[in-house]
């Protein structure tokens, strides 16, 4: 097998990416800290073509050489917003008719490959704090919280691991409806 090049990737070009179908999947940041996490959450938003990605909190913003670093760029393609309060985020999603899921450990949550995002809804996955996970005032207000199952000694994945995984399992259930 030989690698493909670049150019056999078929790469869009910024605008191309602003113009096609997007994923209806908007990824919400609970007070993020990393700049280097936030930039790499921004990558994988833009590989699988995530709606748009909206800042929270402490949560940095573009532009940001940190961002980037990690972004290679994609913080120009992706769409973002910022809210100083996550919960006024999670309140204007919920106008929009969002379903909220919340990547977290909690008690009755529902493991990532057991939840099969539906045709035709918008969701809105809420990743958290890299020690203190999603505030629990959020995880309240959301419709569903889901979880990566582990059987390693570690109880947790860093949240762009964690956020790829799960972005992957919406892309995976959602990419044949929205292309």
């Amino acid at each position: 097998m030989e690698k493909k090049s670049i150019w056999d990737l078929n790469r869009v070009d910024v605008e191309h990416y602003r113009r096609q179908p997007k994923m209806r999947l908007t990824i919400v940041l609970d007070n993020v800290r990393s700049l280097n996490n936030i930039g790499a959450i921004f990558r994988t938003c833009d590989a699988f073509a995530v709606e748009r990605i909206l800042l929270c909190g402490i949560s940095a913003c573009p532009p940001s050489p940190e961002i980037h670093k990690t972004a290679l760029g994609a913080e120009d393609s992706v769409e973002w917003g910022y809210f100083s309060d996550t919960r006024e985020c999670i309140g204007a999603l919920q106008r929009d008719g969002y379903t909220l899921c919340c990547l977290e450990q909690v008690k009755g949550s529902i493991e990532l490959q057991d939840f099969i995002p539906q045709s035709g809804r918008r969701y809105a996955l809420v990743l958290g704090h890299e020690v203190n996970g999603v505030d629990q005032e959020i995880v309240n207000q959301c419709d569903v919280c889901l979880e990566i199952p582990q059987r390693g000694t570690k109880h947790s994945l860093n949240v762009s691991v964690s956020g790829g995984i799960a972005i992957w399992h919406f892309f995976t259930h959602l990419d044949k409806l929205f292309s």
